[in-house]
């Protein structure tokens, strides 16, 4: 017995007050509706309806459990009506987890364009620049920049992430422009503690070790372009941080033969099927937004 089925039509029979109009409405047989009824009564032990030749009355058993009934069936229309929305038209609440400083500078227009194209979906924006759990803390999608390594996640990469090595004129009058990545050594380096280079590489390995001669650490890349810009010392970071200063001139490009390999810009997910249309609708949106190549990597 489909104990759902068995509940509609016995709410149907009581409030067409017979089995045959209950069975149209249904558009079932009067025979089935008679035995969906009877396994119900089976199954809860009580008797629902006393039953004559012209009509059906309730019971105190079948009162009581039409009223529970009614409520059941009304939360699982509301329910299912929910769920068809969010796979119709994006809407509700969208969590995103987004790295601190890229957000800052980036995602202002992007979220208002997608608003002003979704005005039902509401943004949740959540700055972090670690790596969240995103069913563990309730989020919709995360945002991440990096080299994807394998997981249960969904991922589609959404713009490549250049990094380049960078210092102030000032800075190199001082000191000398690297010309090769072992002269990285004798120089000031500004180094940002969530950045995993892949190893291998020179630039790579003359960072790794220019450990003596880190001048900051910070986990925020905007401090460290700020530092960079003022004279304190070489830094590593990406274009779409140091891309107006080095365009204004405030920071100059060094190293550009030996820069490592772009990084990407992530739109991370929990699950490919059953996607809510504002999280699907949020992924295609993003996705091509920011140009290619992105607009910061088109400084001079």
């Amino acid at each position: 017995m489909d104990r759902i089925d068995a509940m509609r039509a016995f709410v149907q029979v009581v409030q067409e007050g017979a089995f045959t109009r209950a069975a149209e409405r249904l558009e079932l047989s009067p025979q089935l509706v008679s035995k969906y009824i009877s396994q119900l009564e089976q199954h809860l032990g009580v008797r629902l309806l006393n039953r004559t030749t012209r009509k059906v009355h309730l019971t105190e058993a079948g009162a009581r459990y039409f009223q529970g009934a009614q409520q059941v069936l009304s939360d699982i229309e509301d329910m299912e009506n929910q769920l068809g929305d969010l796979q119709g038209q994006a809407s509700g609440v969208l969590r995103i987890s987004a790295p601190t400083s890229f957000a800052i500078h980036h995602m202002s227009p992007m979220l208002s364009a997608f608003r002003e194209a979704h005005p039902a979906v509401g943004i949740d924006l959540q700055l972090n620049d670690r790596k969240v759990d995103i069913v563990e803390e309730g989020f919709d999608i995360a945002l991440r920049i990096g080299h994807l390594k394998s997981s249960s996640l969904i991922a589609r990469r959404i713009a490549p992430v250049r990094l380049v090595l960078c210092a102030s004129p000032d800075y190199l009058a001082r000191h000398g422009t690297p010309e090769k990545p072992e002269d990285l050594a004798h120089h000031q380096y500004l180094r940002y503690s969530y950045l995993e280079l892949e190893a291998g590489q020179s630039l790579q390995k003359s960072l790794a070790a220019s450990g003596n001669n880190t001048a900051m650490t910070s986990n925020n890349g905007d401090v460290l372009v700020a530092a960079a810009i003022s004279g304190a010392g070489i830094a590593l970071q990406p274009t779409f941080l140091a891309g107006p200063a080095i365009s204004a001139g405030s920071l100059r490009i060094l190293l550009p033969d030996h820069e490592p390999r772009p990084m990407g810009l992530y739109a991370v997910y929990a699950h490919r099927q059953l996607l809510a249309s504002k999280v699907r609708s949020f992924i295609d949106f993003i996705d091509g937004f920011f140009g290619d190549p992105p607009y910061w990597d088109r400084f001079a």
